[in-house]
């Protein structure tokens, strides 16, 4: 399942833009002690298992630093590497990819992060027909390259913001008069938009159900509640359970029939990829 590039890409320019600025600030001090000129040719390292994410904002960090730096990938994303394998070479000025690195290394190492996580989940759960799902919880002003790196570690994503699909939730219920009026707002207001309704009981579900929901979120749903939930649910709508799984009870959830399992931590509780840059 390859990701479409172009659709994550809107303001790649500017969010790459934005890092190098609050990196170098004024100027690179330290790289003005490489000689001017000088030339270099650079191997960055990934010194975990882990799978490659982030390459369109490599090369934008490099492109806008120096557009002489040359760059040869040895890894694309989602590519799956072991310790010390060689990830990309870069050549050219070394003082422009003393400046580059920080930065580029920053989003490869997060974007890595979230595809190693999200590729753990696919293949944790590739016997069923489930589709492991990520949230809103990402990092501001990343959203659309982590969602990127979701997709490219095999998972889906959920919308990618406020206005291209309803998630209606607790606070959304109590404010609108109940999870009917909810609904019928809803349609009349954008009925071209899947309607998603979040509920915290089979009776909640009822209800959903009974307004036509499209999805319906079981928020906190136990095992057992969400094996009757899917029995009580007929296939009327799409469920989807969201709530903090472990990679144990990932498989269980999985093999109940679900549609869709949301996890908040592909994007939330990621650990830096470990890479490195050596000069030879």
């Amino acid at each position: 399942m390859e990701p479409a590039l172009e659709n994550y890409t809107s303001g790649l320019e500017e969010t790459v833009a934005m890092a190098l600025s609050e990196d170098i600030g004024s100027g690179d001090i330290t790289a003005e002690l490489v000689p001017e000129g000088r030339q270099a040719e650079a191997r960055i390292l990934c010194r975990d298992h882990a799978v490659i994410c982030g390459q369109a904002w490599v090369n934008e960090v490099f492109r806008q630093i120096n557009p002489s730096i040359e760059l040869q990938w040895e890894r694309k994303d989602g590519d799956r590497v072991n310790p010390n394998q060689t990830v990309f070479i870069a050549k050219g000025d070394a003082r422009s990819l003393l400046t580059g690195e920080r930065t580029a290394l920053n989003f490869l190492q997060t974007l890595s992060s979230v595809a190693t996580a999200a590729r753990l989940c696919s293949d944790l759960v590739r016997h069923t027909q489930v589709k492991v799902l990520d949230t809103r919880k990402t990092i501001p002003g990343l959203r659309l390259a982590q969602k990127y790196a979701v997709r490219t570690g095999g998972c889906y994503n959920h919308r990618i913001g406020l206005y291209d699909a309803y998630l209606i939730k607790e606070n959304h219920i109590n404010a609108c008069g109940g999870i009917k009026r909810a609904v019928l707002n809803a349609r009349r207001l954008h009925p071209d938009r899947k309607v998603e309704v979040e509920v915290e009981s089979l009776e909640q579900l009822e209800e959903a159900l009974q307004a036509r929901a499209d999805i319906v979120m079981l928020d906190n749903f136990n095992l057992e509640q969400i094996r009757m939930a899917v029995k009580q649910n007929d296939g009327r709508a799409k469920l989807e359970a969201s709530g903090g799984y472990t990679s144990q009870s990932l498989v269980a959830l999985a093999e109940t029939g679900i549609d869709y399992i949301s996890v908040g931590s592909l994007t939330k509780h990621i650990k830096a990829t470990d890479f490195t840059m050596l000069f030879n």
